[in-house]
C-alpha cells in the first residue's frame, strides 16, 4: 500500500476555476429552488383555502423572515437562469473554449449578481 496517498482530501486546500464555481453553484441553487418549492405550494394551498388562509399568507408575507426566503428562493431561480442559458449556449457550442469559458462565467456572476440585487429591491 503506498502510503504518501493521502486518506482524507482537504477541498479547502485546491483553488477551483470560476467555470468549475459557477456549475458547482448552478447545481447548489437547483436543490435550493426544489426545496423553496415546497415553501411556495405550501403558501399557495393556505391561501387558496379561504379568506383566513389568504390573509393568514398576507400577514406572513410581511416578516422579515419571509421577506428573506423569497428573496434567497427568488435569487437561486435568477441565477439558475443565467446558468441555465450559459450552460444551453455551451451545448450550441458557443464558449467551450478555455478563455470563452472564463468569460462566460464571469458574465453568469455579474448578470446574476445584478439581477438579484433588482429582485431584492423588488421583494423589500
Amino acid at each position: 500500500m503506498n502510503s504518501k496517498r493521502p486518506v482524507n482530501l482537504d477541498l479547502g486546500k485546491f483553488h477551483f476555476p470560476l467555470p468549475a464555481i459557477t456549475s458547482i453553484l448552478h447545481r447548489v441553487s437547483g436543490i435550493i429552488i426544489f426545496v423553496g418549492v415546497a415553501f411556495m405550494l405550501y403558501g399557495l394551498q393556505l391561501s387558496l383555502s379561504g379568506e383566513e388562509g389568504f390573509s393568514r399568507v398576507s400577514g406572513l408575507l410581511d416578516s422579515f423572515l419571509a421577506k428573506l426566503i423569497t428573496w434567497g428562493i427568488l435569487s437561486a431561480l435568477l441565477y439558475h437562469l443565467v446558468a441555465g442559458i450559459k450552460h444551453l449556449l455551451m451545448d450550441m457550442g458557443i464558449g467551450e473554449e478555455l478563455e470563452s469559458g472564463r468569460l462566460a462565467a464571469k458574465a453568469t456572476v455579474v448578470i446574476s449578481v445584478i439581477l438579484i440585487l433588482l429582485a431584492g429591491v423588488w421583494v423589500w
